[in-house]
């Protein structure tokens, strides 16, 4: 069964964005755009939210600029060919690879695994995912902690009142500081120790 993943910048405090409604503090240096690029070759298809949309619309036409480094433009052109499904109660209409959600995101989760295809389903936004994850859904969580705190603003964990168990499979500490966290979700059944297949 296919995977779902959530990978996004955090601050040391638990937010993605910050009381003020800034995230710069995760703009990406060649390092970080190397380890998205790594993450992003196993994505299958990006669910994610308006303003995340929004936000990575840039990267449509990224490559038009002759400012783009080599990885940055790699990644540019892997996302610009990742299929996207965007959740929106406004949008009419969505440019690129993407299409308008069709259901909720349990529903569109359930389609996808259930449709032929590979790679991982992508979670990006902290309101989307806090729904894929109220849904017990996320299987693995990707963070890239960096060191800063910010005091409050969008945080990256749903704060839900249930107990989620992980297992570290995977840390790195980055030369600017960033530390790399992948997390497995080890599901009810595992913890029981009847795994899951």
């Amino acid at each position: 069964m296919r995977r779902v993943t959530y990978s996004m910048g955090v601050s040391l405090d638990g937010y993605v964005i910050g009381p003020d409604g800034r995230f710069d503090w995760t703009v990406p240096d060649e390092e970080i755009f190397a380890l998205a690029t790594e993450e992003i070759r196993g994505v299958g298809v990006h669910l994610l939210g308006r303003r995340l949309y929004e936000t990575m619309l840039y990267w449509e036409d990224a490559e038009q600029d002759p400012g783009l480094g080599f990885s940055t433009r790699e990644w540019a052109e892997l996302w610009r060919e990742l299929p996207k499904v965007v959740f929106s109660r406004t949008l009419s209409a969505v440019r690129g690879n993407a299409r308008l959600a069709d259901g909720s995101p349990a529903e569109e989760i359930a389609r996808l695994r259930a449709e032929p295809g590979e790679g991982e389903i992508a979670i990006g936004g902290a309101e989307l995912a806090a729904a894929v994850a109220g849904a017990g859904l996320i299987d693995e969580y990707r963070v890239r902690v960096h060191p800063v705190l910010v005091g409050g603003g969008t945080p990256f964990f749903a704060q839900a009142e249930r107990r989620v168990d992980l297992e570290l499979v995977e840390s790195r500490v980055l030369g600017s500081g960033v530390v790399y966290l992948r997390h497995r979700v080890r599901h009810p059944a595992e913890r029981h120790g009847r795994g899951t297949e």
